[in-house]
């Protein structure tokens, strides 16, 4: 297994708070989900997270305080994960990530 969310989070700590980020994002991780198969599940619930974010500004404009807050709290969310915690932690990891919305 490898230290995939404390790279993907010193990455997305590094990044402009555009749709562009996001998407990168995404790209990050499909490779990580086709590195790490035992975490394919967390990291298709984060690209999905992400998906319907850029889908809602895709061509549109993006304010800036809206920019700064999805990004925050992705920021916080991939921190949060614990890929080498117990069963039950991964569990409410997945849950938790299931059941963020970065817009509201």
């Amino acid at each position: 297994m490898t230290d995939l969310y404390p790279d993907l989070h010193n990455w997305l700590s590094q990044q402009p708070h555009g749709l562009r980020t996001f998407r990168t994002f995404q790209q990050k991780l499909e490779i990580l989900s086709r590195d790490d198969p035992e975490q394919r599940g967390v990291c298709r619930l984060l690209s999905g997270l992400v998906g319907n974010y850029v889908e809602t500004f895709d061509e549109e404009p993006l304010p800036v305080a809206v920019a700064d807050r999805a990004y925050g709290r992705l920021l916080d969310l991939v921190a949060s994960l614990d890929l080498k915690g117990n069963p039950d932690r991964r569990l409410a990891d997945i849950n938790r990530v299931a059941s963020c919305d970065l817009l509201n």
